[in-house]
C-alpha cells in the first residue's frame, strides 16, 4: 500500500516538476526575447541620440563600421553599420531630439562679406532649427569691459533655450578659457586682402551699398577718391586704418589694438591656429560656404544651394568704388602696418587653401566623402 502511494506521489511530483520546468523554459525564452528586444531598443535609442543607426551583427565580430553624413554606409559583407548624423531625420530635416547644443561665434570683421554670409544664416535658421543672435555693442565698440566679458560668456553659456546658436557681431576674439565658463564655442571668420578691405570701407562711408541704400553714410557728399586722399595724406586712407584684422583675431588685450604691435600679430596667428574652427577668405567665399555646409550641416545644410541660386541677392556691392592707381598701391605697401596685416592675411589664406585642397574637389562646389571609419570594435554589445 505504501509502495503504491509513493509511486503515485512520485508520479504527481514528476508531472508537476515537468510542468514547472516547461513553464520555466517558456519564461526564460520570453525573458531573453524581451531582453534582446530591450537591447535593440536601447541601441536604437542611443543611436538616435548619438546619430548612429546600428545593426546587431555589427557588434558581434570583426566587421567594420563607417560613420557618414550621407546616410547608412557599409561594406559588401553586410556586417557593417552606418550612421546618420544627429541633425538628420527620416524626411531630411533636422531632428527635434538632436543633442547638438553647439554655439558658433562669428566675430565678423567689417567689409569682408560678413553681412552676405549672415543673410544666408538667417534664411536657414528656421528650417535647420537653430538660433541666430546679433551682438550689438554700444558705439560699435569692438572690445568689451571685463564685466561685460563675464556677462557675455555666462549669458551664452546658460541660454540653453537658444541652442544651437550662432552669435555674430563686430567683436574682438574672446578667450572663454579665461572667463570661468565651460562653454567651448566654435569660432569662424572671414578675412580679406587688407588694402581691398580698406578701399571698400572708404567708399562705403561715402556712397553706401545696395544692402541698405537709403541709409545716409558718414561721408555722404564727399566725392574725393581714394587716390586723391592718399596724395594729400588724408585720415580716411591713412594706413593705420588697415589695422583691423589682426586685432580682431588678437583679442581684448590692449596691445592688440596698438597699430604695428608685433606681439599682436603673433597672438592673432596663434589664436587663429588654436581657437578657430574655420577661417575663409572673401575672394573664395563660395568655397568657404561649401566647407561650412560639409563640416557643420546642423547649421548650414542648404547654404550652398541657397548661395548658388540667390547668390547675387546676398552679395553686397559698394557704390562708387574705384580701383587704386599703381602709385597709390606702391605708397600703401611701404607702410609697416600694411606689411603686418598682409602677413597675417597670407597666413590665414595659406591655411584656408590647404584646407580646401584636402577637403574639396578641384571644382570646389561639392563634398569629398568621409575619409575615416571605425574598425575592430570590441567587445560586442551585450
Amino acid at each position: 500500500m505504501r509502495t503504491v502511494m509513493l509511486s503515485k506521489w512520485a508520479g504527481n511530483f514528476a508531472g508537476k516538476f515537468l510542468l514547472v520546468a516547461a513553464m520555466g523554459v517558456i519564461g526564460l525564452m520570453v525573458y531573453w526575447q524581451h531582453k534582446l528586444l530591450t537591447l535593440e531598443e536601447q541601441q536604437k535609442y542611443i543611436g538616435a541620440k548619438l546619430g548612429i543607426v546600428t545593426k546587431t551583427n555589427a557588434n558581434n565580430g570583426g566587421s567594420s563600421g563607417r560613420l557618414g553624413s550621407s546616410g547608412v554606409g557599409g561594406g559588401a559583407d553586410g556586417g557593417t553599420f552606418g550612421a546618420i548624423n544627429a541633425y538628420d531625420s527620416i524626411d531630411g530635416s533636422p531632428n527635434d531630439d538632436s543633442p547638438d547644443l553647439s554655439v558658433i561665434i562669428y566675430n565678423r570683421i567689417p567689409k569682408t562679406g560678413s553681412t552676405s554670409l549672415m543673410g544666408i544664416a538667417y534664411e536657414l535658421c528656421s528650417k535647420n532649427l537653430f538660433s541666430v543672435i546679433h551682438l550689438n555693442t554700444t558705439k560699435n565698440s569692438h572690445v568689451l569691459t571685463p564685466a561685460d566679458q563675464i556677462r557675455f560668456a555666462q549669458n551664452i553659456s546658460n541660454w540653453m533655450e537658444r541652442r544651437p546658436a550662432i552669435y555674430h557681431g563686430h567683436l574682438g576674439y574672446l578667450d572663454f578659457d579665461s572667463l570661468g565658463v565651460n562653454l567651448r564655442p566654435l569660432y569662424i571668420n572671414v578675412v580679406r586682402d587688407p588694402l581691398e578691405r580698406l578701399i571698400s570701407y572708404y567708399y562705403f562711408l561715402r556712397f553706401g551699398d545696395n544692402f541698405r541704400p537709403e541709409v545716409v553714410r558718414k561721408r555722404k557728399g564727399n566725392k574725393e577718391t581714394f587716390d586723391e586722399c592718399v596724395t594729400r595724406g588724408g585720415t580716411d586712407c591713412d594706413p593705420v586704418n588697415l589695422w583691423m584684422q589682426i586685432p580682431f583675431f588678437c583679442g581684448h588685450h590692449s596691445a592688440c589694438w596698438e597699430p604695428g604691435n608685433t606681439w599682436a600679430l603673433q597672438q592673432a596667428k596663434a589664436n587663429l591656429a588654436k581657437s578657430y574652427f574655420l577661417v575663409g577668405t572673401t575672394e573664395n567665399i563660395l568655397e568657404f560656404v561649401t566647407l561650412l555646409e560639409a563640416s557643420l550641416p546642423r547649421f548650414f545644410r542648404g547654404a550652398l544651394k541657397l548661395f548658388n541660386s540667390d547668390g547675387k541677392s546676398h552679395l553686397r556691392k559698394t557704390f562708387g568704388k574705384q580701383l587704386p592707381s599703381k602709385d597709390t598701391i606702391k605708397a600703401i605697401h611701404k607702410s609697416k602696418i600694411w606689411q603686418m596685416e598682409q602677413d597675417f592675411y597670407m597666413f590665414a589664406k595659406k591655411n584656408f587653401n590647404s584646407i580646401k585642397k584636402r577637403a574639396l574637389p578641384t571644382d570646389g562646389s561639392t563634398f569629398i566623402p568621409q575619409q575615416f571609419r571605425f574598425e575592430k570594435i570590441r567587445p560586442g554589445l551585450r
